[in-house]
């Protein structure tokens, strides 16, 4: 028999986007598995409890995980009687005040019973459970501690998972003082502004806009100018103020969007839909949504936060254009912002995501884990039909007739897989990104040194014979003798190159 939020989904038919992660039953003994993102629970008789609203949502709120797309789908459909007796009957008692405070928090409609004025304040959710508020709101109604990370408009939910814990742990201050004294401060910072445009050439590549060069510069530009550096990263005018800084002064449609817009792609046949995002109406309450999460969260650990703003935004996708690329921007932002990271240093995440099958498909999954669950649910509730023109200027002929019920959805997502990635794609970048730049740079300046030592020239001069060089296996080309004269001399030629390799490969033994 089901017990818990799998009983009351059942009975009252809750049709949710983002599944119950956690089914729970009575049997005869205890036991748990766990298995591709589900677990399933059995309890002995002695945990039976009343077959109503109240004792299966006491024993979801006990034994089971907090998940605010059922909750509000389900108060919506019951509507407020059962919570009004529930809360009459037991006043007091901490599970019908935390169903209390929920119906009212989520609904924004008041149940007709009475404050509560005994017993001592209860969190609405555990904070050894989920990333939560950093400062308590204390709702004296209900005597609960509110420390929901977000608003009801937008609060997305990152459990603490025994991997999640884990990944927390890494101390990107720590890893970042490694490298300094590995390779000295002054070569990280030489290293930023290749880095900066490394992530922008990346970023663009995520896109699959690798051959966009004007474009890869003013995003790099955007990067060095404003990560960190805006006040309020997440309002309209600093959106507004990114987003043009990458498309563009005179791209059309900057700012919020004011049209419909999903994420997919155009084959011979049909346009294949990946996901939708909210109605453009929507937008400012579930951005505001995010802001309230950036507030709240202040001071907890910068990577969780890093990840969901980062990916908080572009499941929004406020932006009519240049969603992914401010969703990337906002890590490095969020990072500064927290002092994770140095003021001026960027982390390439998005060269992270590229550098391999396993990040780039891991990048697909981690976006997927939301997305293909939300269109598993409106599969049939989209069409292409009569073009029509948007107040921002968009021409779409994209219709979704089901915006109302899966805004459920779009205000509470479960970013935990969301997190886990970002927590990996940043150790990477650190570990094995930034150092990998680190010691292409210490070998390269090596190279200028000894090449120096042979014959003095700009550093201008030395950088290009040394990548010609090396592109062409320690073989002076035509162009480069014609370019720099003094390498018809045999014996000079031969001392360059041996100045040059030597550089490399002392590196390699």
């Amino acid at each position: 028999m089901l017990v818990g939020f799998s009983a009351l989904c059942e009975r009252y038919a809750i049709k949710l986007a983002q599944p119950l992660r956690v089914k729970s039953a009575i049997g005869t003994v205890r036991s748990h598995h766990e298995g591709q993102g589900q677990v399933e629970n059995h309890y002995p008789p002695g945990y039976q409890p009343e077959d109503d609203f109240a004792g299966h949502f006491a024993f979801g709120l006990k034994y089971e995980e907090i998940h605010l797309e059922f909750f509000a789908r389900l108060f919506t459909t019951i509507g407020p009687q059962p919570l009004e007796a529930w809360c009459r009957q037991e006043p007091f008692g901490q599970y019908a005040r935390r169903a209390g405070f929920l119906y009212e928090w989520l609904t924004g409609n008041t149940l007709q019973v009475p404050d509560v004025t005994n017993g001592g304040y209860v969190e609405a959710i555990s904070s050894k459970a989920y990333l939560t508020r950093t400062t308590v709101n204390r709702n004296r109604r209900w005597r609960i501690n509110n420390n929901l990370p977000g608003s009801a408009d937008f609060c997305p939910l990152v459990r603490r998972t025994a991997a999640i814990e884990q990944a927390l742990t890494f101390d990107l201050n720590d890893a970042l003082h490694d490298l300094d004294n590995t390779f000295g401060a002054d070569i990280l910072m030489r290293t930023a502004s290749w880095l900066t445009f490394k992530e922008s050439r990346a970023s663009f590549l995520i896109e699959k806009e690798a051959d966009q060069g004007d474009r890869i510069q003013r995003f790099a530009h955007v990067i060095a100018q404003y990560c960190g550096q805006l006040e309020d990263p997440l309002s309209d005018a600093s959106l507004h103020t990114i987003q043009q800084g990458i498309l563009g002064q005179d791209a059309l449609g900057l700012g919020l969007r004011r049209s419909p817009v999903f994420v997919g792609q155009s084959t011979m046949r049909e346009d294949i839909v990946h996901y939708i995002a909210p109605h453009y109406d929507d937008v400012p309450r579930f951005m505001n949504g995010l802001k309230a999460f950036e507030q709240a969260t202040r001071g907890a650990a910068p990577l969780a936060r890093a990840g969901v703003i980062a990916f908080g935004f572009v499941y929004i996708h406020p932006m009519r254009d240049g969603n992914g690329r401010i969703h990337r921007f906002l890590i490095n932002d969020t990072l500064i912002r927290d002092g994770a990271i140095p003021d001026g240093v960027i982390l390439p995440v998005s060269a992270t995501i590229t550098s391999s099958m396993d990040f780039r498909v891991g990048y697909d999954r981690t976006l997927d884990v939301f997305s293909k669950r939300l269109m598993r649910r409106y599969a049939g509730c989209y069409r292409f039909g009569e073009l029509k023109t948007y107040e921002d200027g968009t021409r779409s002929n994209f219709t979704f007739t089901e915006y109302e019920d899966a805004r459920f959805a779009w205000r509470y997502p479960d970013l935990t897989e969301h997190v886990l990635y970002t927590c990996r794609v940043i150790e990477h970048t650190v570990r094995t990104e930034m150092a990998d730049e680190a010691r292409v740079l210490v070998i390269f300046q090596r190279a200028q040194q000894q090449l120096k030592e042979v014959v003095e020239m700009p550093d201008q001069d030395a950088s290009r014979i040394i990548r010609s060089l090396k592109e062409n296996g320690w073989q002076i080309s035509g162009k480069l003798k014609k370019t720099f004269p003094l390498l018809d001399d045999t014996t000079t030629a031969q001392r360059i190159v041996e100045a040059v390799r030597s550089a490399f490969e002392t590196h390699t033994d």
